[in-house]
This record gives C-alpha cells, structure tokens and sequence, in this order.
C-alpha cells in the first residue's frame, strides 16, 4: 500500500484560503482525471467538503507523489502553488488511513463529533467510482472509513462532543436561548437544496419553525424539498420561490440558512440592509396607492409583522425607492428628532449608489474602539436622533475607516455582539466560499453566525471524554486495515504458488501415465490424490506462515522473497491480481449507503 494524501482544511489553512480553494463540480472532475494522467498515481479521489480539500492517491513513489498531487490541487484550485504550500499537509501510508478514520469520525471535524462528513465521504467515494479513478486501495480504504464512522457514532457517546454543524450554528444565533424556543414559531428562508441546505431544513422543522421557504437555482429541487418538508409530520409550511424572490423574501423571514456552490456572494451587505429597513423597523418606503397615483405617506418606523405585503414593484427595495430629496421630506413621515434635511441628504446618498454609512447613517452594531472620537454612539439607528449632518457626516467616515481596519483584523466572534441590539434577522452562512457578505454584522438587528465564527466557538467547546474512545477505536481499525491490506497484497503471489505447484502435479501425473500405462483409473486417481496431498502439506506451512509475516508491519518485502524463492512469474501473479480486484464478488460494501 502506497497510499498518499495531501490536502488543507481549517485546522491548517484560514477561510479566506480555504474559500478560494474550493472546487466546483467540474473542477473535481478534472482533477481526478489529470491525476490519474499523471504518472505516479494509479487510482484517486478527492474528499471536497467545506471545511477540507484533500486528494487521496495510491502513488508508487513518494516525494514525486507530492509534488504532482500538490500541484494538480494548485492548478485546479486558482491558487498559487507558492502560496497553497504553507498550508497543505501530507499523509503517506498508515498515516493517510489514521487521517481519514479521524475524519470519518468527525475527530477533524470543526465540531467534533458531526455525522455530515460520512455522506460527504460516501459522496467522494461514489465520484471516484463514477469516474473509475478508484481502485482497490481507494474502495476498501473508503468503504472501511464508512465504517469505522458509523462504529465510533453507535458505540461511543461522541455525538454528545459535538452536534451537526447546523445544530451548532443555530445554537450559536440562539446565543443562551434553548434552540427550540428561539426557532418556535419563526418563517425561516433556506437558499439551496443540496444537501446541507436539505439537513438544514429538516433540521429547522424539527425545531419548530413555523414556515420554511426554499429558493434554488433549479426549482424543480426546491420543490421536491417543500413537499418533503410539507411531508415530514413536523407541521411546517414549506414553499419553494425562485432564487429572483430571495430579495422580497428576506423582508419577511425572521432566519436565513444559506448553502450553495455559488462562486460569488449570494447576499451582499446592501440586500441584508434593505431588508432589514423594509421588514423590520427601518425607514419605509411610501406605500403604493392605486394605479397611477401619488404614494402616500407612511407611518415611518413600522414594527415586524408575521407577514407582510410585498414592497411594490415601483418602489424599489428598502429606503432605495428613488424619491429625490424633496419627495423623502414630504412623503415620509421623519422620525422623531431626526431634522428632515438630514434625512434628504441620507435619501440623495442612497440615490446616488453609495451605501447609508456614506451618507452617515449609523448602522455599525459593533462597539466602536475606546478614544476613536467618533460623535455617534454604537447603538444604532436611535443614534440619529438629535445628531446633526456634520456629526453624521464624521460618523459615516468613522464607519468606513472601522471596516476596513476589520478586513485588515480578525474579525470578532459573533458572539460578543449578541445582546448589542434586538436581532430582527439572523443569518447562518455554510457555504465554502461564503454566500453571505461578512459586513452584515455591522447592520443594526442582524446577527451572522457563518464557518468563521463557528471555528471560533468551537475552539472553546469542552472535549468530551468520548473522544479518547474514539481515538481507541481508530488505533484499532488503522492496525487492522494495514495488516488486511498487506496480507492482501500477498495474497496474489500465494495464489500464483499454489497455481504453480498445481501445473507440477499435472505435468508428474501426466508423464507417469506415459511410463505405466497399464494403470486403471482407480490406481491413477490415488496416484494423483497423493501427489496433490503432498505438495499441499509442503506448501501448507510456508503459505500460512507468510501471510502471518506478511500482515505485520514491514513485512510487504516477503511477497518479493517468495517470488524469488520460487522463480514465479511477475505477470502470473499480476494477472492473478487483475482478476481478483475484477471480481464483483471480492466487492462487497456492507456499509455503503443506497
């Protein structure tokens, strides 16, 4: 066995890289293709979640495996070979297989103990079978991790070390509140209907939400995951929407789950902004009266309603509804305190495309940095009130001077920022590269939990005990996945022996009918019989013997002794093992699911 993995994941790489390595469908495709072509691999497959990259690959040399494998991830990636390399590792042997059951296990997992990294490695096993990039090393490492994945989860408690990653990221925007009764009675939006998107979901019904809507790019998909929701017994209303409705919709929902291979954001700062605006306590816009006549002045802040009416097609979304600034002071209610000049030149900035902290509106839920100066306070839009243009103008240049110094920082967890306002739109971000805009957690009520921030609540998360019993178990299986394979390797040479000795016994048999030919067949087949017992008695001991040997580390040369031992031919013992990994019968997968 010359297995070798090589790969990068959050343990070793930040999400900003992470989510620039990702691999679409077709790129993985590719890739398996040209590692195959490359000429020290023999058979691949790659495991692409979101959270890790690895290429796995039965190579027959090392250090000229990692160079091609670390390449072919650098080409199909879109990132620099010069710059992955800080962040790949390298697994080789007993190692990878040690690797790979850890995963399986979810002891890599960026919550320990999650059960979604077993459909993603079945899924990556079934790739590599499509493409027929996996052979036999590949099959049984992969049909052995399912396995040992499913062992760790049914008899040890590791599911209580850590939950799914959606459950995890819905505790995190319950913050201290029990998921259930934060999730009772909410209308959640789920963009996508992959399968993390459809664990979602399901796991959003399950939990008592009161309605799911579901926007795909493919509404066939969408639908089939309503009605399966609609299906479930939970009691959840579930309708699919294009993905054209997804803007409408966040005006209406009280939590967004997103999951989707898009390679660019799906909701940008400004489409959470508006939202939250329209649905929820923001300026609304004028309400559209009947056709063709003038909008009518609206109750300015408007508290959420469970479901209300779609902003018109005409007004546009949110405070962007193109009233110029003589219209914003007359036909919007202005807010108490808040000067209508002020609120026409927040208006006339809108207009012209820049966001609301350009005008300065104070949207910045994050505490602003001790003897920054800036002349509004962090608690958002109650901020306006009796601040003057030239206070708000400050404050506009001290926002966009406190993003940029946040893209040049670490971002703060989510977490600290929990309680900073009232959350009237909660965001949970799964997808690798992000979906979602990370500058919405500076907009007032909205709080986002995505892979970054569920990295760091996780890495104060408490190791349960179960994960020492976990480890146990994969020590075993690693030993005995090694001796199996080692054991197999010698398996063809035995079986080439044995075909040997059998070719003697015919060849013995056959000249001595030609020296005693008055024998009857009784007397030749006693004859035969013998000859066949003794060569099995010979060869009993040395074959059993060898495998014993053969099974234990380092013991891979005796299958080259023998065949010197014995003068065997290289190709019979290669056809021997052409035919076995052909057999259908030597392919069974007890753990695969259908």
């Amino acid at each position: 066995m010359s297995l070798l993995v090589v790969g990068l994941s959050h343990r070793s790489a930040p999400v900003s890289v992470l989510e620039r390595a990702s691999l679409s469908a077709d790129a993985k495709v590719k890739l398996l293709h040209d590692t195959l072509a490359a000429e020290p691999a023999t058979e691949a497959t790659v495991l692409a979640t979101c959270n890790r990259i690895e290429l796995y690959a039965d190579v027959d040399k090392f250090h000229a495996g990692v160079a091609e494998l670390s390449t072919l991830l650098a080409q199909h990636s879109g990132v620099a070979l010069e710059e992955l390399t800080p962040y790949l590792y390298v697994h080789y042997e007993d190692r990878a297989v040690h690797h790979l059951f850890s995963v399986a296990c979810g002891l890599d997992s960026m919550v320990v103990g999650e059960g979604q990294i077993l459909g993603q490695i079945k899924d990556a096993l079934a790739l590599g079978q499509e493409l027929h990039t996996a052979g036999r090393l590949i099959n049984d490492l992969f049909q052995q991790a399912l396995r040992v994945g499913k062992r760790a989860h049914s008899e040890t408690g590791i599911d209580r070390a850590g939950q799914s990653l959606v459950t995890f990221g819905l505790e995190q925007l319950a913050v201290r509140t029990p998921v259930n009764e934060w999730a009772a009675g909410k209308r959640a939006l789920v963009i996508g209907a992959g399968s993390m998107s459809s664990l979602a979901a399901a796991t959003l019904a399950r939990v008592g939400v009161a309605e799911i809507v579901v926007a795909n790019r493919t509404a066939d998909r969408a639908e089939r995951l309503a009605e399966i929701l609609v299906a479930s017994g939970t009691g959840v209303s579930a309708v699919a929407v294009p993905m054209a409705r997804v803007a409408d919709e966040l005006t209406r929902v009280d939590v967004v789950v997103s999951c989707t291979g898009a390679t660019g954001l799906v909701l940008t700062a400004d489409d959470v902004l508006d939202a939250v605006s329209w649905g929820a306590g923001g300026l609304a816009p004028a309400e559209q009266g009947e056709a063709g006549a003038a909008p009518q002045a609206s109750q300015g802040f408007r508290p959420r309603t469970p479901a209300p009416q779609s902003p018109p097609a005409t007004a546009g979304r949110g405070p962007r509804a193109g009233l110029d600034s003589a219209e914003a002071a007359g036909s919007v209610q202005v807010p108490a305190g808040l000067d209508a000049d002020v609120l026409a030149r927040l208006v006339a900035a809108t207009e012209a495309g820049g966001r609301l902290a350009d005008a300065g509106a104070a949207r910045t839920i994050s505490a602003p940095v001790e003897g920054d100066g800036c002349p509004v306070g962090p608690d958002g839009r109650s901020a306006l009130t009796g601040v003057d243009a030239n206070s708000l103008e400050l404050h506009g240049t001290w926002a966009d001077q406190g993003e940029a110094a946040a893209q040049r920082q670490p971002r703060r967890s989510t977490r600290t920022q929990a309680h900073a306002t009232t959350v009237r739109l909660a965001l949970l971000d799964l997808a690798m590269p992000r979906d979602i805009d990370a500058a919405v957690h500076r907009i007032p009520g909205v709080r986002l939990v995505d892979i970054e921030s569920l990295a760091e609540a996780s890495a104060d998360a408490p190791m349960a005990a179960d994960v020492d019993a976990v480890r146990g178990i994969v020590a075993q299986e690693v030993a005995a996945f090694g001796a199996a394979q080692r054991a197999a390797h010698i398996t063809p040479t035995v079986v080439a022996l044995r075909a040997m000795a059998a070719e003697v016994v015919a060849m013995e048999v056959a000249r001595l009918d030609g020296r005693v030919p008055d024998l009857d067949e009784r007397q030749r087949a006693e004859v035969t019989q013998t000859v066949r017992r003794v060569v099995d008695k010979l060869l009993h001991a040395p074959t059993v013997r060898v495998k014993q040997l053969a099974s234990e580390p380092g013991g891979a040369g005796y299958a080259e002794a023998l065949r010197e031992l014995f003068d065997l031919d290289p190709q019979a013992v290669a056809s021997v093992s052409r035919a076995d990994a052909a057999d259908p019968m030597n392919d069974d997968d007890p753990g695969r699911a259908s």
